[in-house]
């Protein structure tokens, strides 16, 4: 072989070795942000678990496994995941009632959601940031963010997220005195919440249109309303939610006396 065909073959080899060491990077690059992508998961669920757990120690705990999951999270540059922790981390300091808190992880999770174009991502940031507005007495505020997120849950179709934010709006104009468009708000939720089978959410919007007669006066109404959401109590054995229902019928019973 001339010395010219030797530096060709040369040359030739370096550059095949040149690219199979690019791609053995790129494959450890790859294999390393999966066992990363699988790490956040694996601290998501864990936070998860705990924060079912209920106590305050325990949403502690699953604030650590957050945090832990945001970190690596942003390392991969996991926009998703990012967006999720942050939500997480937002609901767990609103558990605790760290209201600023939760505003500000909101807050930093709502522009991924919204450059990810994930529209339910985004509703449910949105009715998150108008609870906290709520808690904080910013009721218009809270409306502003709630319709958003009202609009966002009717554009994907989700009929749960739209029970939510439409019993969330309702709240705000029960804050505000106004009966006539609370009780509006409620009765767009109610068959929503019968068409999804959902009873739970059923039965808190009966609860809370009871309430609504209750406070003005008309006690035989708040009556008919209780006596259903409590029918719906006990037929999912919710045990907290029937005493609650019953302590509200006897305070109805007294004012009848």
């Amino acid at each position: 072989m001339s010395d010219r065909s030797m530096k060709v073959a040369a040359s030739a080899l370096a550059i095949v070795l040149g690219l199979a060491g690019m791609g053995a990077i790129g494959f450890a690059e790859r294999a390393i942000a999966q066992e990363q992508t699988s790490e956040i998961d694996r601290a998501i669920e864990e936070g998860r678990r705990l924060s079912q757990e209920g106590s305050a120690e325990s949403v502690r705990k699953a604030i650590v496994q957050f945090e832990q999951a945001l970190r690596l999270a942003r390392s991969v540059k996991a926009q998703g995941k990012q967006a999720l922790a942050l939500l997480l981390l937002g609901r767990r300091y609103a558990d605790l009632g760290n209201n600023q808190k939760a505003l500000e992880f909101y807050n930093q999770s709502l522009p991924l959601w919204t450059s990810l174009d994930d529209r339910l991502g985004e509703a449910a940031t949105r009715n998150n940031i108008g609870f906290m507005h709520y808690t904080l007495k910013e009721n218009q505020k809270a409306l502003e963010f709630y319709n958003q997120s009202l609009l966002l849950s009717r554009y994907v179709g989700n009929r749960l997220s739209e029970v939510t934010v439409l019993d969330n709006i309702a709240l705000v104009y029960y804050a505000l005195g106004e009966k006539q468009k609370t009780l509006e708000f409620y009765n767009q939720s109610l068959p929503l919440s019968r068409a999804i089978g959902d009873r739970g959410s059923e039965a808190r919007t009966l609860t809370n249109i009871g309430s609504v007669y209750y406070k003005s006066g008309e006690k035989q109404k708040a009556l008919d309303y209780y006596n259903q959401a409590l029918l719906l109590r006990r037929a999912t054995g919710d045990r907290s939610g029937e005493t609650n229902i019953l302590n509200k019928i006897s305070e109805v019973m007294k004012m009848k006396q």
